[in-house]
């Protein structure tokens, strides 16, 4: 390649795909990512000399670097092509820097798609490395480590080993926990839903129902009261209103709202979202997955106007400019949108697949025409009361964007069907068929999803678009915040009905409040929160965190200096880390729950080493204190005396089974059933308190027979080896790690040697030893 062009990208596929449109004079590399990062010696920083970061090589890029100084080095042009934001510009710099390349043969260049055109235009168009956009991320990178070094030594000292904090994921959790308080303080109160169903004949002698809604929600002694009232009423229309409307489609997608709206009509998670996202635009397919820009290109509204005017007509096409409101919205041009507007799909899995016709039908729908919409309002009174009943339905006159898309929206509404209404007029009079009156609650705030903490986020101005998938995931795996789903509760609603003048009151029992896929606080996350509020107010306050994203961005612009931004922080920072450390007490979120009736002990609930845990009796007393884990559906914050006393029954023999008793308990991993010196985990919903012995021998009996039919094939001569069926299919199992079965074997049919060479052919490859 000598004296030939060196494309160094950030990734293997954009590698592959950019190798597609460059000639065989350019070769293209990846370098997997960033290839240093901050020492972890001494922060990483050298706090005395102004801030300066100290950046290592990264051990795992150590030959990748190696390969690419040497291809740089034979090089006539190295051209740097790593994404084009932020993080991208500082995976550049370090490029540069790490493999000491020279300016003078060096080119920077940016696309926001990986087309023919956008890498030609690039070419066309080099520059070299924004040291702005390098420094706004320096910033954000140097404030995170003095964060996160300085404070979670604090939270080991102080509440448990292995805790961490971060700037931006502390503030992510308060949101949660701050939500799960207000559910926990929220107490309902009911109201009627009052319904009627009327009749009428049309002209056409064909019978015609409408179905209204009181104005008003009542109580229960004021329902019974009207139903009374309304007895042998005459029912007539007093007003018919109809008003013509549109509906507008939403904007291109940006990366909060495509990560929203995956979640919503697709269930994606977040990262998940992302990741697909990445392989789509390292393919080529989609415009770059991390803006907050809703414009398109001026070649993307006329490939857009094309394609739209030829496969529906000129009247669904309405050519739209938007503007981005994001504030600090300045580093991406561009919406998400599909590299080639013609493309309705891609090669791919199913989940990019699903994905990219998303993004697709949202470009499309943008630049389409309003639908046209027709609402009939109809006012329904009564000879008896002054109480109005209200009937509204909607046609859609010209469908236009709703052909190809509709938005979802953020919470499922149980009231927003539209109906078609008869032709009425006024004074028409109606026959009452039935009036049904239905007690509904108040709800409390929804539990934050990953799509609407990430919407909550955007609205607060924390974080930016490179920066939600992984603050979400963070918290997570830190163990603050989980996602699952959890089971509702039941309760006794009462209906109401008048039919025939006949008033009929009944109750019946009604499911409410099943959450799926929505983010809980942990204990720990919790006691970590109040915390850092005590005693990091200004770090832990939303409009700081914001404040400090717009000053990244003043960064970006070459409007402040990166060094100044962090002094000013850090001065203040450090100061409150030393005070707090020699003036907090430790906080394991203890809580006395009162005293134990048969012992007179206290009890308390804490965090303990493996998790929350029930403590009766104190250190102090000469007995010592006795220990059970609480389940995972009770907290902390809220568990009574009577539930911790209940965790003391633990371990209790459930009964026999195969002559052997059958015990259940609660561990570190949760509830069990230990039975023949094996465990088997108890769901999650389910209390290891009243768990039945017909309950716990289906789940042993369960157990087993996954177990047996998880072995595939064994060898009598090695009994360590074994072929398994697995999550992704069949594996080989030796000893203590897994090993691939190459594509094409039947594993039924591997003998022991088959299974030997697979297994010493993988550890070959990843450098280990085989005995």
């Amino acid at each position: 390649m000598k004296d030939g062009n060196l494309v160094i990208v950030e990734s293997p596929a954009k590698a592959k795909t950019i190798g597609k449109f460059l000639g065989k004079e350019f070769l293209v590399r990846s370098s997997f990512g960033h290839i240093r990062d901050l020492s972890r010696k001494n922060l990483g920083i050298d706090i005395k000399n102004n801030y300066k970061p100290q950046y290592i090589v990264s051990p795992d890029k150590k030959k990748i670097v190696d390969e690419l100084k040497k291809l740089a080095s034979e090089a006539g042009t190295i051209w740097i092509a790593s994404d084009e934001d932020r993080e991208g510009e500082a995976i550049a710099w370090h490029l540069v820097e790490a493999l000491k390349l020279d300016p003078s043969k060096t080119k920077r260049i940016v696309f926001h798609e990986i087309t023919s055109d956008a890498i030609k235009r690039a070419i066309e168009n080099p520059r070299f490395i924004n040291f702005n956009l390098v420094n706004a991320q320096q910033a954000r990178r140097l404030l995170d480590r003095l964060v996160g070094f300085e404070i979670s030594p604090l939270l080991w000292k102080k509440i448990k080993p292995a805790l961490s904090a971060g700037r931006v994921q502390s503030v992510t959790v308060k949101l949660i926990v701050e939500r799960e308080r207000e559910i926990t303080k929220f107490q309902p109160s009911s109201s009627f839903r009052v319904t009627a169903v009327f009749s009428i004949k049309g002209k056409d002698n064909k019978e015609y129902k409408i179905t209204a809604e009181l104005e008003k929600r009542p109580g229960k002694d004021e329902v019974l009261s009207l139903l009374g009232k309304l007895k042998d009423a005459e029912f007539l229309v007093q007003d018919v209103t109809k008003k013509a409307g549109k509906k507008s489609p939403a904007p291109p997608f940006t990366t909060s709202t495509l990560q929203q709206e995956a979640a919503r009509k697709l269930g994606f998670s977040v990262a998940q979202t992302m990741t697909l996202a990445q392989k789509l635009y390292e393919a080529g397919k989609i415009t770059y997955m991390r803006t907050d820009s809703v414009t398109l290109s001026e070649s993307a509204l006329a490939a857009s106007s094309h394609l739209i005017q030829s496969q529906f007509g000129k009247e669904y096409l309405q050519t739209r400019r938007f503007k981005t409101k994001t504030k600090g919205a300045q580093e991406a041009h561009e919406a998400i949108r599909p590299a080639y507007m013609d493309a309705h799909s891609v090669p791919g899995s199913a989940a990019e697949k699903k994905l990219y016709e998303l993004i697709w039908k949202r470009t499309v729908a943008s630049q389409m025409s309003d639908a046209k919409t027709e609402k009939t309002v109809i006012t329904i009174a009564n000879s008896k009361t002054s109480d109005k009943f209200i009937a509204s339905g909607e046609v859609i006159l010209f469908d236009g964007f709703l052909k190809v898309y509709m938005e979802s929206p953020d919470e499922e509404d149980d009231n927003n069907g539209k109906h078609i209404l008869p032709p009425v007029k006024n004074n028409d009079v109606l026959l009452l068929e039935k009036i049904n009156a239905n007690q509904k609650f108040t709800t409390s705030p929804p539990r934050y999803s990953e799509a609407s903490l990430v919407k909550k986020l955007e609205e607060l101005g924390i974080g930016r678009p490179s920066t939600y998938a992984p603050t979400i995931s963070t918290i997570q795996q830190r163990g603050y915040v989980i996602r699952e789903d959890r089971p509702g509760k039941t309760r006794k609603v009462i209906h109401v009905t008048m039919e025939n003048n006949n008033i009929k009151e009944t109750v019946i029992n009604e499911d409410y409040g099943a959450e799926k896929s929505k983010l809980f606080p942990t204990d720990i996350g919790s006691i970590v929160n109040d915390f850092l509020e005590q005693y990091f107010t200004e770090i832990m306050n939303y409009n700081f965190t914001a404040s400090v994203e717009e000053e990244f961005d003043l960064i970006a612009e070459g409007k402040l200096e990166w060094t100044k931004m962090i002094d000013n922080f850090y001065n203040t920072f450090h100061v409150k880390i030393t005070e707090t450390e020699s003036k907090s007490e430790k906080n394991r979120g203890e809580r006395i729950l009162g005293n134990d009736p048969v012992t007179g002990k206290q009890v308390s609930v804490k965090i303990g080493r493996y998790g929350p845990i029930v403590q009766l009796g104190n250190t102090s007393e000469d007995e010592k204190p006795k220990f059970a884990s609480i389940l995972k559906n009770q907290r902390i914050e809220n568990i009574s005396l009577e539930e911790a006393l209940d965790l003391f029954k633990l371990p209790r023999t459930v009964g026999k089974f195969e002559d052997d008793d059958i015990v259940a308990g609660v561990g570190r991993f949760g509830p069990y059933l230990r039975f023949k010196n094996k465990f088997f985990s108890i769901p999650k919903t389910e209390n290891p308190l009243d768990i039945s012995l017909e309950r716990a021998v289906e789940i042993i009996r369960a157990k087993r027979e996954q177990e047996k039919n998880r072995i595939i094939k064994f060898f009598d001569n090695d009994p360590k080896v074994e072929i398994r069926n697995g999550r992704f299919g069949p594996y080989l199992f030796s000893g203590d790690k897994n090993y691939r079965i190459p594509k094409g074997s039947n594993p039924e049919n591997l003998s022991y040697e088959d299974c030997l060479n697979i297994i010493s052919e993988s550890d070959k490859k990843s450098g280990k030893k085989t005995k």
